[in-house]
């Protein structure tokens, strides 16, 4: 096999470039990826979106059967349909760990606290420009952030410090961010790129410089977001450097440009490099029907693993090729839940007819399968999209009765 063919594993069709050992050296024994999902909270705050309690409450129930480990309930502060909400999603018996989020604040500790809650983000603005925003200096966001940690852990609560605008944090000071947040009780610390300014490299360097600072024991997240296109490159390359879980949501919804996709990204880690997750794929798309249905917000159909085109096959020259799936895709459709499927319109070939008929029971003689052919390619051009089953039934029916 050349080193550029395509390697078939576990249903997945990648380039054998893939598997070469400098591709793939730091990612040799590495325990499985596990994903933090904030949908219910980062994502919310997409622009217009606002969540039901009852919607969240299924939304929760979706990613525990997906196999997110942690799931952020919300932050109950913003709202009591928030801490309602929360509370609903603790009390549901999950199997995933039910998270809150609050700032290095006692009351939003204390709503924590009162709504049951085990385990917490607590967030503070680091990089200078951040803490100008917030007329903070570094002393008293350090002082605050102690004080809401060791207030949350002598509560019998787990702490993950989270740095607002870490990637753009002087690197002494936010390794002084860290070491306090540790000195005061925080078990996990999660390195964030708030604003999506970090390409891949710079996150790789970031994440091993802060496992080299605080050592092998302490788990760290990744959190990153999307606005040059880069979350989910940023999110392999953080695991690369050592982070044990990835924070970000369904979809990719968040603010701006939005969250690192987990689906993305577990996909991405599985298949092109090795790299085990636990996620349950076979339901991500199941999974982000249900984000769209409930937020009113779509999805482009081209969208990695999950978008509606992935494996629909207008173009005739592909569909000459649709009985050979690792021909013209990198993975099973199988994978994720999906279904493979032949559409009809103006890109289509006689291969696409053939496929067609075949599919619905039909029958056409070779001369009529080119009649039928032209009158689909003209159907497609008048209407400017797909024609639909039923459509082509009736253009079947018109060319074998043209009288």
């Amino acid at each position: 096999m050349g080193e550029t063919s395509a390697h078939s594993q576990n249903g997945f069709w990648i380039s054998e470039l893939n598997r070469r050992p400098e591709v793939r050296k730091d990612f040799v024994s590495r325990h499985p990826v596990k994903f933090y999902d904030t949908t219910l909270r980062d994502g919310e705050q997409s622009v217009g979106v606002v969540l039901t309690p009852a919607q969240k409450l299924e939304i929760a129930r979706a990613l525990d059967e997906l196999g997110v480990g942690r799931i952020e309930a919300g932050f109950p502060r913003v709202s009591g349909e928030d801490a309602e909400a929360f509370k609903a999603i603790a009390n549901a018996g999950l199997k995933a760990e039910i998270w809150g989020f609050g700032r290095a604040v006692k009351a939003d500790i204390d709503e924590l606290l009162r709504l049951g809650s085990r385990a917490t983000v607590i967030e503070t603005p680091t990089s200078a420009i951040k803490l100008k925003a917030y007329a903070l200096t570094v002393e008293e966001a350090k002082r605050r952030a102690a004080e809401a940690i060791t207030y949350a852990r002598e509560h019998g609560v787990k702490v993950a410090f989270f740095t607002v605008d870490g990637t753009r944090t002087e690197l002494e000071t936010l390794r002084a961010f860290y070491k306090n947040a540790l000195d005061a009780g925080a078990e996990e610390l999660v390195v964030v790129d708030t604003i999506g300014a970090c390409g891949p490299e710079a996150v790789e360097f970031l994440v091993r410089q802060v496992r080299e600072w605080v050592g092998p024991q302490v788990p760290l997240h990744f959190h990153g977001h999307n606005d040059f296109g880069m979350a989910t490159a940023c999110a392999v390359a953080a695991v690369r450097a050592g982070a044990e879980w990835i924070q970000g949501t369904i979809n990719g919804m968040g603010e701006r440009a939005g969250n690192g996709d987990i689906g993305e990204i577990a996909m991405a880690l599985q298949g092109l490099y090795g790299v085990p997750v636990e996620l349950n794929l076979r339901d991500i798309r199941k999974v982000s029907a249900l984000l769209r249905r409930a937020t009113g917000h779509q999805i482009e159909p081209w969208k990695p693993v999950v978008g509606e085109n992935l494996f629909m096959r207008e173009s005739g020259a592909v569909a000459s090729q649709f009985h050979i799936p690792e021909a013209i895709e990198p993975f099973s459709a199988e994978l994720v839940g999906a279904k493979r499927e032949i559409v009809l319109g103006k890109k289509s070939g006689i291969d696409s007819i053939a496929i067609k008929t075949k599919e619905l029971g039909l029958s056409l003689t070779p001369e009529q399968q080119q009649t039928v052919l032209a009158a689909v390619k003209h159907a497609g051009v008048e209407k400017r999209g797909l024609i639909t089953d039923a459509e082509f039934r009736f253009i079947v029916h018109r060319v074998q009765n043209p009288s």
